[in-house]
C-alpha cells in the first residue's frame, strides 16, 4: 500500500461529509394502518381478470372455506420455494403465481380432462 494511514483515521483518502450521514427513512403518511394494509394486501389471495372470467364461464363458485384452503396451499408452496403452482381440489384445478399470491387461471373437472399443465414447478393437492 502506498497510502499513508494515521492513527484515528479510518479512511485513507478524504471522505465527503455527506457519505457519513445516515440515510433517513421515508416517513409514512398513513401510520400503522398503512403498514397493516400493506401486509394484508401482500398476504391476500387475488384473482387475475383471466381467472375471474374462467370461474364465471365454468360456473365455479368458491366459498370462504375453499378460499382458506387455497390460501393455505399457496403458503405451503411458498415455503417450499415454488414460483408457479398447480393446486388441485376435488373438482377443479387452479394455476397460481405464488410470489404474487394470484390465481392465474381456473378449470373445472371436465376442462381438466386430457389437459397438459405447463410452466409450473409444483403441485399442491387439497383433499
Amino acid at each position: 500500500m502506498s497510502e499513508r494511514l494515521t492513527i484515528g483515521q479510518m479512511y485513507p483518502n478524504a471522505v465527503h461529509p455527506s457519505t457519513l450521514q445516515r440515510p433517513t427513512a421515508p416517513k409514512s403518511t398513513g401510520g400503522p394502518e398503512a403498514s397493516f394494509e400493506n401486509v394484508l394486501q401482500r398476504n391476500m389471495l387475488k384473482f387475475s381478470n383471466h381467472a375471474a372470467k374462467r370461474l364465471e364461464q365454468r360456473g365455479i363458485t368458491l366459498g370462504s372455506r375453499q378460499l382458506d384452503q387455497i390460501s393455505s396451499a399457496v403458503d405451503k408452496a411458498a415455503a417450499k420455494g415454488s414460483k408457479e403452482s398447480l393446486i388441485l381440489m376435488k373438482d377443479m384445478a387452479l394455476i397460481v403465481s405464488v410470489a404474487n399470491r394470484t390465481v392465474v387461471t381456473a378449470m373445472d373437472g371436465s376442462s381438466m380432462k386430457d389437459n397438459v399443465f405447463t410452466q409450473i414447478d409444483s403441485a399442491v393437492i387439497i383433499s
